[in-house]
């Protein structure tokens, strides 16, 4: 869960500077790359899901089977 609460912590801390570096510049780029960002945050919190349910689930009812 720490890693978990990391990301999101620089996820936040991306978007902060992101907004105002689009603010002072007006340049789309970055509004383009928090975009991308926020994608790959999503994605990885997916991966992480998908991790905690194999291991909460299905390992563990492995282990109870053998």
């Amino acid at each position: 869960m720490l890693i978990v609460r990391l990301l999101v912590g620089l996820l936040i801390l991306l978007l902060i500077l992101s907004g105002g570096m689009y603010i002072f510049t007006r340049d789309q780029r970055y509004i383009n790359f928090a975009w991308q960002a926020i994608r790959f945050a999503v994605f990885l919190l997916l991966v992480f899901g998908f991790l905690y349910i194999l291991e909460r689930y299905v390992l563990i009812g492995w282990k109870v089977l053998l």
